[in-house]
């Protein structure tokens, strides 16, 4: 039985305020009028993660050019988040939730099985967060690679709709 929450397309996104690498608080509300890609992850220099910040990065110009901002969410602190972003020379937006708050609202935070055990842990998931503040596209369950570029066809496809 899963205690995870769901966010459909159409629902508010949850708001929120989360510290980045620098411990300054950022906020959702921030990017008002802005379409916002938040992406939970698990652990920061890890190698399915490295792979979709890489990801990200890689195109972020391509984000925007298409008025989004990319925000990555784990547990991880932001001393962790500043060593994984200079590390890797990353250029998206890393918040830290080691409350795991933010995780769950989104329904990112929950059981999880691995090889046969049963524990509770980051789901890997990402949601398109329109420029009014509402879900529009949801990835409850991602795999890493192609990922980044999946999300922005996504995003392109939806700004050309509406």
């Amino acid at each position: 039985m899963s205690d995870r929450i769901e966010l459909k397309v159409g629902d508010i996104a949850p708001d929120f305020c989360l510290p980045d690498k620098d411990g300054k608080e950022v906020c959702l509300k921030d990017f008002n009028g802005k379409n916002v890609i938040l992406y939970f992850y698990p652990k920061d220099n890890t190698p399915g993660c490295t792979i979709e910040a890489i990801g990200f990065t890689t195109i972020l110009n391509d984000f925007q050019k298409l008025d989004a901002v990319i925000i990555g969410v784990s547990p991880d602190s932001p001393a962790s988040h500043a060593k994984f972003i200079e590390k890797k020379d990353l250029k998206v937006i890393l918040l830290s939730d080691e409350d795991k708050e933010i995780l769950k609202a989104y329904g990112a935070w929950g059981l999880k099985q691995f090889r046969g055990k049963t524990y509770k842990g980051v789901t890997r998931s990402t949601f398109l967060i329109d420029a009014s503040g509402k879900i529009a596209h949801a990835w409850p369950k991602v795999k890493v690679r192609g990922h980044p570029e999946d999300v922005k066809n996504t995003l392109s496809e939806f700004l050309l709709k509406n």
